[in-house]
């Protein structure tokens, strides 16, 4: 009895495991707007354009920053190599994604009260970095 209670236990940990994995991977393609990727109560401070396939969005809530690189017109298939970054500069702190997505690279979030931010990102080898700015 225990050997079948522990196989099943064992099982069911896997398959919350593999669960588990999906439901993590679910959120970076989940959002369907560059601010609903960063969550409610962020609002747009800036963008910049990435060549013809993608746009890096800078958002603020009032206490943090939040970054995403999203593409433009996503066919559903391909993948884009996308990189977003965040970076602080009184600690030179930095949050950054990269990868290959479908439809955006982020959301990263980082703090930066009384200091300044470089942000950036690129899409399909056009990479684009700010200088410090957005100081506050």
């Amino acid at each position: 009895m225990r050997t079948s209670q522990r196989t099943a236990a064992l099982a069911l940990g896997a398959l919350g495991m593999v669960a588990g994995t999906v439901t993590a991977a679910a959120p970076a393609e989940a959002a369907s707007t560059p601010s609903g990727a960063c969550g409610s109560g962020y609002y747009l401070i800036d963008q910049h354009a990435l060549g013809t396939v993608a746009d890096v969005y800078l958002f603020y809530n009032g206490s943090s920053n939040c970054a995403v690189t999203w593409v433009r017109s996503p066919n559903g298939t391909r993948t884009y190599d996308l990189r977003v970054n965040i970076e602080r500069q009184s600690d030179l702190r930095s949050a950054a994604d990269g990868g290959y997505y479908n439809y955006y690279a982020g959301p990263v979030k980082l703090s930066a009260a009384n200091t300044c931010i470089s942000w950036g990102g690129s899409a399909e080898g056009t990479r684009w970095a700010s200088g410090w700015e957005h100081c506050g």
